[in-house]
């Protein structure tokens, strides 16, 4: 009796300092910074290239991916 309630205690302890499951979907989600990071490095390097052209880089997403495409600016 007393090694099944202490196996019983271990297992939930287990359960409730285990590691929360990543769900990207939920509301509360956090993007992890390295994503961002990556988007911004992405966005100033469009802007870079966009303005040796004369132009200005605008962002849209196509199909979850974010896409940079130069336009003039009149």
């Amino acid at each position: 009796m007393r090694w099944s309630v202490l196996l019983a205690v271990a297992i939930i302890a287990a359960c409730v300092n285990s590691l929360p499951v990543d769900n990207p979907s939920s509301p509360s989600a956090i993007r992890p910074s390295t994503d961002e990071a990556m988007e911004a490095r992405q966005l100033e390097r469009a802007e870079a290239d966009c303005a040796s052209h004369g132009t200005h880089a605008v962002a849209r997403r196509v199909e979850g991916d974010t896409v940079y495409e130069c336009v003039s600016s009149q």
